[in-house]
């Protein structure tokens, strides 16, 4: 079973084969399906499965947070099943490939105090742009 199918599982949500579909498509690494790529791979498995459904089990999902909604420049929004573990955004400027990373060391302890500005933070967004290899030989 997938770590996404068993987290919701476990907080007692309501598994339809709907959304069980759903779950099933975010379940892997690196995963960062636009909606219509996720309603693609559902149809594969649930040929009935409506892309209304994908996108209410989508924004459920986001609510809950067991699913973050990943926007990048102007492109399509991308949902990311890491939702468990701290990490950040390796995105392609070329083709929009996404990767997870884990850089070392605090991203908030490289801001200053001075330029907190009294803010009590909550959380760090970092996203490191580049070109993917395919990209790179273009």
């Amino acid at each position: 079973m997938s770590d996404l199918l068993e987290r919701l599982r476990d907080r007692g949500w309501r598994l339809t084969a709907q959304r069980r579909v759903v779950a099933q498509v975010l379940d892997g690494d690196h995963v960062h399906y636009t909606a219509d790529e996720i309603h693609a791979r559902a149809v594969e498995l649930l040929p009935e499965i409506s892309r209304a459904t994908v996108y209410n089990t989508l924004g459920e999902l986001v609510s809950l947070g067991e699913v973050l909604e990943v926007s990048t420049d102007g492109r399509a929004k991308r949902y990311d099943p890491n939702a468990r573990h701290a990490h950040q955004h390796l995105i392609c400027e070329g083709c929009g490939t996404i990767r997870d990373v884990h850089p070392a060391g605090d991203p908030l302890g490289s801001l200053p105090a001075a330029e907190r500005y009294g803010f009590t933070i909550s959380g760090v967004e970092v996203t490191y742009r580049g070109l993917c290899p395919d990209c790179a030989k273009a």
